[in-house]
């Protein structure tokens, strides 16, 4: 065994990341000094989205147009079904 002082108070006296894991708990790492997350959940220097969510993109699948358009196409094939089963 080694004589070894270790010194851990300040860590262990330090904020703890604010994040939630991915199994749902919080994660315990201790918090960036000034920061309320680790280097892991967005303290380090650079790290997150840009400002102004410059890296959203847009695909247009759930737009008011898109939907209705889409609605419009179930009560067509609705109708060609109906029709289709009253031929028979």
């Amino acid at each position: 065994m080694s004589d070894h002082v270790r010194h851990t108070g300040p860590m262990l006296a330090s904020l703890r990341c604010g994040a939630k894991t991915r199994s749902g708990g919080a994660c315990r790492a201790p918090a960036v000094h000034g920061k309320a997350r680790c280097r892991m959940h967005g303290g380090a220097e650079g790290s997150g989205a840009p400002r102004g969510n410059r890296n959203a993109r847009k695909h247009g699948l759930y737009t008011r147009g898109a939907i209705a358009e889409r609605r419009e196409i179930w009560e067509l094939l609705g109708k060609a079904r109906r029709m289709l089963e009253g031929m028979k």
